[in-house]
């Protein structure tokens, strides 16, 4: 697999510093992508970029991941148009764990020479001399070249701190280390971090160094055309508890057509002549959204797993009448409620369910679903009444606790689309 190539059949491919190309070509590289820590989850943005580590191992190379500990006590202006919050530093320890072991997941660390490497950049900047980091390497970029960079142009006119003006310095100086340490050559990142990394690319120059390259990916935006940032409104995040499985399996099966074809490229590993027939299928039947069904499980189980991706799907069919009480019995209270959001909720006191309470009461009284017993005599008599998925047959039926979902829940349907959840405190 040639690098550079797959990037930009795949649209993962903004821009490069010249030459990157013929390096890639003829050498085995070690390049590296920064993550900063500024939320406890990496989103579907950081996800983007996870995936080129993976293609430039595939394509022979080695990847190294950096854990922002240091740059994410400072914060990256870069796309912002305001100053950030700091964290403090008990929730950076937190999230830096958190980007350990998701980095882990979707790093493949059983490829020997390629394996990934995975660092934080805070154990070099640990027992730094402010004064010495200053004379050694702040000299080598003047304030008229920072100015110059978009990330500091955007924010003149809002303002922008030393703290975050300086923030270009220390991802530049990351570069040189690795560059000193670890022999990386290349750096990676998207498209607003070009200023970033070529001040990199400028200091290790400066300093003496080798050539070395970066290339940058374009900004894969939301609907809306936001961005996909940890601390955006509105980000699908990897961690099943800031995103449940099934709110991210609903993200990929409601895209567009148009973002379908473009995501089935960035975010699976799918070959092309995979991709390519599914798009063309899906051209010919776009109303079965069959490229947003595969979309939806090849990054969910990716993600997550298997499991959360049939969990997932399960989910999907409750309010779609092909559900059973054994699917629902399979959904989490978390994506049971998610599903259900919205619909009309009656609290009935638990103990009625103990004794047993006949429906006819249970469901005009007790849960006023239906205005009277006549109203509801004459649904079940048009077999359009439903409890957890099953057809309710006659009216002398008694609920008891063993109609409970989850000890809790009775999903009560009324004719196709009409749904009342009764919750049993």
């Amino acid at each position: 697999m040639d690098f550079l190539s797959e990037l930009k059949w795949r649209g993962l491919f903004y821009d490069m510093v010249p030459g990157t190309d013929k390096f890639l070509a003829e050498n085995t590289a070690r390049g590296y992508i920064g993550f900063d820590p500024s939320s406890p989850s990496l989103g579907i943005g950081n996800l983007v970029q996870v995936m080129i580590l993976r293609f430039f191992q595939l394509s022979g190379h080695q990847p190294v991941a950096v854990v922002g500990g240091a740059t994410g006590m400072i914060g990256d202006p870069s796309g912002k148009s305001s100053e950030r919050s700091l964290l403090s530093k008990e929730e950076l320890e937190s999230n830096k764990e958190n980007f350990r072991k998701q980095l882990s997941k979707f790093l493949d660390f059983g490829k020997g020479g390629t394996s990934p490497i995975l660092l934080d950049n805070y154990d070099w900047y640990r027992q730094m001399n402010v004064v010495d980091f200053l004379r050694d390497y702040g000299k080598h970029l003047t304030v008229n070249y920072m100015m110059g960079k978009e990330s500091v142009k955007s924010r003149l006119e809002t303002g922008i701190s030393y703290t975050e003006f300086s923030y270009q310095l220390l991802q530049a100086y990351d570069y040189y280390w690795l560059y000193k340490h670890y022999g990386v050559r290349v750096q990676m990142g998207g498209s607003d971090q070009w200023g970033n990394i070529t001040a990199g690319v400028e200091l290790i120059r400066k300093l003496g160094g080798e050539e070395v390259y970066a290339v940058t990916c374009p900004l894969i935006t939301k609907p809306d055309g936001g961005k996909f940032g940890k601390t955006e409104e509105g980000n699908i995040f990897l961690d099943a508890e800031m995103t449940s499985p099934y709110r991210f399996y609903q993200f990929w099966l409601n895209v567009s057509d148009e973002e379908a074809e473009k995501y089935i490229k960035i975010f699976t590993f799918l070959s092309h002549d995979e991709i390519d027939a599914l798009i063309a299928e899906h051209r010919k039947a776009a109303h079965l959204r069959n490229l947003q069904k595969r979309l939806a499980r090849e990054v969910t189980v990716m993600v997550h797993s298997e499991r959360d991706y049939q969990a997932a799907v399960n989910a999907s069919e409750i309010l779609f009448g092909k559900a059973t009480r054994e699917m629902l019995a399979s959904i989490s209270e978390k994506d049971f409620l998610t599903v259900l959001e919205g619909i009309p909720v009656f609290n009935v006191p638990g103990a009625i369910f103990e004794k047993g309470i006949p429906l006819m009461e249970g469901l005009t009284a007790a849960a006023p679903v239906f205005h009277s017993k006549s109203e509801l005599r004459r649904i079940i008599k048009e077999g359009g009444l439903s409890i957890n998925k099953e057809k309710v047959p006659d009216e002398h039926l008694t609920l008891t606790h063993k109609d409970l979902l989850n000890d809790k829940y009775l999903l009560v349907q009324k004719g196709k689309k009409t749904y009342y959840l009764v919750v049993a405190e």
